[in-house]
């Protein structure tokens, strides 16, 4: 989304909507792009170390990965 320093005065609250809801806004003097208004990055909360384990457990994409790469440990691309 481009946005014009006229319209960013005259709907700020419609661009900052815009931001909140994750969009990137470029900024433009007279059609050129002077900055950019980005959402801010969210930090990660703190997990302790049970909750991150479990947490990994339950969004493991595929539990038999493990022994698949058990399996070709070791050996090279012309081997498989």
């Amino acid at each position: 989304m481009e946005v014009g320093v006229r319209e960013l005065r005259n709907h700020t609250a419609d661009v900052i909507a815009a931001v909140e809801s994750g969009e990137r806004v470029t900024l433009t003097v007279r059609g050129d792009p002077v900055a950019d208004i980005v959402p801010h990055g969210r930090r990660t909360r703190w997990l302790d170390g049970g909750r991150l384990g479990s947490e990994l457990t339950e969004r493991a994409a595929d539990p038999a990965l493990a022994d698949d790469l058990a399996a070709l440990a070791g050996q090279t691309i012309d081997e498989l």
